[in-house]
This record gives C-alpha cells, structure tokens and sequence, in this order.
C-alpha cells in the first residue's frame, strides 16, 4: 500500500522530462517522465531504496534523503514545503501519532472584528476543509446567484465538486478544483478521512479522487469568475494563515479596472452584513 510521500513522489518523477534536468532520453520508456534510476542516481540513494519509498515500504527516510529527492527533481520552494509535510505525516501514521482533534469552527472575536475593518470589501474566513466560516457582505455580493452560500455551512470543497453550476461559476474551474483537492492534505486527518469516505469520495467519484493524490501544488492566480448579473470578474487574493486557528483570512481585490466597477455597482444594492457561521 502506498503512502502520500510515495503518491508524491512518483507523481513528480512521472510528469518531469529528462531533458529538463539535463539528462540525455533514452528513447522509448514504459512510463512517462523520469526513469527511477536516473531519479536514484541523482539523489545519490539506490534505486531499491527509492521504490520503497514510493512503495510506501518505507515511511521515514531521513532529513538528508528527502532534501536529496526535492534537490534531485529541482522541486520549487512550494513543492519542496508539501513534500516535507508529506514526510512527516506519513512517519507519523507509521509511528503511531495521535491525530490532532477536527478543528473548530467558530471563529474568534478579534478575528470577526478584523473582518468588520474590511467592510465593504470582499473577504472571507475559511479553513482547509473549505468551510466558510464568516465572510463580509461585498463576498455575499460577489457570489450572489452562484449557490454557493445556499448550505447552512457553505462549503467551497463540496460545492466545486458536486454542485453543477460550480462549473460556470468558476472559469477555471479546473484550477479551482486543483487547489481545494491539494488543500485537504492540510486538513485535519480525522475529519478530512471521515469526510472524504462519507461525501466526496462517493459523491464527486473518480475525478476527485484522481486530483487529491496527483499532489500538484496549484499556482493560485487570478480568480475568475462568472456572476449571473455582472458577467466576468477577475479578482486578486491576498491569503493570511491563521496557524492557531487552523483557519485563512482571505482578502479579495479587483484585478482590473471591468471588475472594479462590477464590485462596486453590486455594494449600491440592498447588501446583507457580515456573517458568522459556528
């Protein structure tokens, strides 16, 4: 049985060129990408050692050969922080390690008073499952007719996979369902395996599950969306991690000069305030 560090790094070796190393092809491969042994030989390990680990036969090699591996698929300083979180929760499965408890989902007072501030922005509190925790009204504005708020506990994760218009609403859609499925691996364990095997997992089928154990670090670029009344809006992200918390305070702006407008024809309507879900 495999493990994510394993899923991970065979999913990297498998989508990297040689040629974008400065490794000679060697013409006709069984599989796509780079040959474990060149990988192997590149991190300095043996080529037994590393299918192991994609194995997931071991699950605790050291600091040295993880750096090695990241070193040996030129990984970027994103790809290189999941792939050491990857290492230490798949040592943690093996050693035994207490998974911490599902985070909570109320959302401190200094926290909502922080969103006040940003009235009439567009802003939300999230965490890594999804939920939407509190947002302001310019965020209510900006999603109004999309369904997404519809839910007693608005969740961005099963909305983009199993509510149908989550594919008009997004423009890239794709992206988007890249970042929520990469987004789970930093979702508490407990709740996130109880989750996926009761909803998602059956739910959303095989596309989902595909996107959770491909590990592609998303890029997060301009969100594009399509409102029902104001067409397309292109919005910026500025993301604040709440480590405490387990939460993200995410701040939205304008892309462009279209979408400024857009936003602000939206805050001349009747708006809702601010609000909280716990």
């Amino acid at each position: 049985m495999g493990t994510p560090l394993g899923d991970f790094i065979r999913a990297k070796r498998d989508s990297t060129q040689p040629e974008t190393l400065g490794l000679p092809d060697h013409g006709r491969r069984r599989s796509p990408g780079l040959r474990r042994s060149d990988l192997a030989a590149r991190a300095g390990i043996s080529v037994e050692y590393l299918t192991r680990i994609e194995q997931g036969r071991d699950r605790n090699p050291s600091v040295a050969v993880v750096n090695a591996i990241a070193d040996a698929l030129s990984l970027a300083p994103a790809e290189r922080d999941h792939l050491g979180y990857l290492t230490k929760i798949t040592g943690g499965a093996c050693s035994g390690h207490t998974e911490p408890a599902p985070p909570p989902r109320e959302v401190r007072p200094s926290l909502l008073a922080t969103l006040r501030l940003l009235e009439p922005g567009v802003a939300m509190v999230t965490n890594r499952l999804g939920d939407v925790l509190a947002h302001t009204s310019g965020y209510e504005l900006v999603t109004s007719g999309s369904g997404l708020l519809d839910a007693d506990i608005p969740n961005l994760t099963r909305y983009v996979f199993t509510d149908p218009r989550a594919r008009t609403y997004f423009a890239d859609w794709d992206d988007v369902a890249a970042e929520h499925a990469f987004d789970l691996w930093r979702a508490p364990s407990i709740e996130n395996s109880e989750w996926l095997t009761a909803e998602l997992a059956r739910t959303a089928g095989v596309d989902f599950t595909r996107r959770l154990h491909r590990h592609a670090v998303p890029q997060r670029g301009v969100l594009r969306l399509n409102h029902p009344t104001e067409g397309r809006l292109q919005l910026l992200r500025e993301i604040l991690e709440l480590p405490a918390d387990g939460q993200q305070l995410v701040v939205f702006h304008p892309a462009d000069e279209q979408t400024a407008q857009s936003v602000d024809r939206l805050r001349r309507r009747p708006h809702a305030r601010l609000r909280s879900i716990s």
